[in-house]
């Protein structure tokens, strides 16, 4: 019995200090549309969970357990759907917690599968005229009403819930597009709520948003404006959004710096902090000796130089240019035929959408194509590897000679800075100068236009020519780019920003009608 009791009195003061702790440091609310982890039916019945590989999540989740974490995220697949039946949140470990939005499955296949992805996306990535047959305006108008409104109501709906069933100060981090309209909907239950929203993906010039209806991009805009502060991957990006604050809405007052946005009594701070890696983290995974099997698996042929790339088989990547412009090294080049070889590292997605299934298409024949022109029975010039194999491409990228990161346009793209901080051979970054990690890292890369097929072949030869001297002066810049502004530095100022004390004091929004599904 006396043990019984001591027990029981360690387990309550344990409790206690856990609440004192919380409410001292500021209990952490994520949200974003895919979380930590994944949830699966086992054939017996039972419910198993994995770890999520989304960049995002995987970022967040290496860092997040620092302190008391409640993650909000999307019920994404049936399985997931189990657990979130009760509204109960699921322990990720002793302070840190998941809680998973089930909305509608119609509203969540017309916010996800219609307005995220491809219009929103494509509109961002400043590519809306590859939606091909598809009536934006319509689909949009639709899609927004009966899909994205109700979906950010409900992940709204489980902030609102955790900031009035636990005790203490609380931080709300809401991540990427999939939840502009969200902050609007906190704000005027929660007007004392601190609110951060990070912005992964480009935001393009305010001319660019056009094809969407004024109403839609007005709410955009208001749901952004309704956090202390908006987050962006680049100064062109956090410019790009305050001049489309000023187009589309009425009101709008910006200081001189450009850094804080006033409108409807709420002022947001609108300033820049890009995602980044952890380059000790990247080292450990290659260090398994699963990661051995990789390298004699991908080792090359003495003599042989290899060209890398690995992404998402997304259209904004442009990997089939970039096997078009090898094809172009190899007709400008010859003395590079049996001596280079391309290891294209393609990862599925959004294979549901048609406009990633004929990309897709566009891209396997692109490779096809130089094999068929260029290729021996001893020389396979471009090798596919289409795959969710993580470990896979991060060896890959350990051996490359040239990485090739051409996107037509990205938010960061943090395969520019994974590849240089693993790389062992004084590899050559040649990188877009489009993508959003093109500020930190041009010092050390070879830039290119992404359009420029003929100027792509000419870096990749410049890239494969390179002196050993030169390639190891610019491996020092980029490794020195990525190690000053690191993946933990990048979430501390995130925290430094969130904790800090409002600017204005708050005196309520009036949203436009689209915030509540009139377009």
């Amino acid at each position: 019995m006396t043990t019984r009791r001591n027990d029981s009195r360690a387990s309550s003061d344990q409790a206690t200090l856990e609440i004192q702790n919380e409410r001292a440091r500021g209990r952490l609310i994520l949200v974003s549309n895919r979380g930590p982890v994944e949830y699966h039916a086992s054939g017996d019945g039972r419910i198993e969970q994995t770890c999520n590989a989304g960049g995002v999540a995987s970022a967040l989740g290496a860092l997040a357990p620092g302190r008391p974490v409640t993650w909000i995220a999307t019920a994404a697949n049936p399985d997931d759907r189990l657990p979130a039946a009760d509204g109960a949140t699921i322990p990720l470990d002793r302070e840190s917690r998941v809680r998973l939005v089930a909305p509608p499955r119609d509203a969540y296949d017309l916010f996800y599968g219609t307005f995220c992805n491809p219009i929103l996306w494509f509109v961002q990535h400043a590519m809306a005229n590859r939606l091909e047959g598809r009536d934006i305006d319509a689909d949009a108008v639709d899609a927004w009403q009966r899909g994205y409104v109700p979906v950010n109501q409900s992940f709204a709906e489980a902030v609102i819930d955790e900031l009035d069933s636990r005790p203490g100060r609380a931080l709300v981090m809401l991540h990427d597009y999939h939840l502009y309209a969200a902050p609007l909907f906190i704000r005027n239950r929660r007007p004392d709520a601190r609110l951060q929203h990070v912005v992964h993906i480009p935001w393009p010039q305010p001319e660019t948003w056009r094809v969407l209806r004024q109403p839609i991009v007005q709410s955009i805009c208001e749901g952004l404006l309704a956090n202390d502060s908006v987050v962006f991957q680049t100064e062109a990006y956090a410019r790009n959004f305050v001049e489309t604050c000023r187009a589309y809405l009425k009101d709008v007052a910006v200081d001189t710096a450009g850094e804080y946005v006033s409108h409807a009594g709420q002022t947001a701070r609108v300033w820049v902090n890009p995602v980044s890696v952890d380059i000790w983290e990247l080292r450990r995974q290659l260090s398994s000796p699963e990661a051995d099997q990789y390298r004699e698996k991908l080792s090359a042929p003495e003599g042989m130089r290899t060209i890398v790339r690995v992404d998402r088989l997304d259209p904004s990547k442009n990997a089939a240019a970039g096997f078009r412009a090898f094809g172009r090294l190899l007709e400008t080049h010859p003395e590079w035929a049996g001596k280079v070889r391309f290891l294209a590292f393609l990862v599925p997605s959004r294979s549901g959408i048609p406009e990633y299934q004929r990309y897709a298409k566009e891209v396997f024949a692109a490779g096809d194509e130089v094999n068929a022109r260029f290729g021996t029975p001893d020389w396979t010039p471009v090798s596919v590897f289409h795959e969710h194999n993580r470990l896979q491409a991060l060896v890959a990228m350990s051996m490359y000679d040239v990485l090739l990161v051409n996107p037509i346009v990205d938010g960061m793209n943090l395969v520019a800075k994974e590849g240089p901080a693993v790389n062992t051979k004084n590899g050559v970054l040649v990188l877009s100068e489009t993508a959003g990690s093109h500020d930190e890292l041009r010092a050390g890369a070879i830039s290119l236009r992404p359009n420029d097929i003929a100027g792509t072949a000419s870096a990749l030869s410049r890239a494969l020519s390179m002196p050993v001297e030169e390639r190891r002066e610019r491996m020092q810049r980029l490794r020195e780019a990525i190690i000053r502004h690191d993946l933990r530095r990048w979430f501390r100022l995130l925290l430094e920003d969130l904790e800090g004390t409002r600017a204005v004091p708050y005196h309520g929004i009036v949203p436009s009608r689209t915030a509540y599904g009139r377009a």
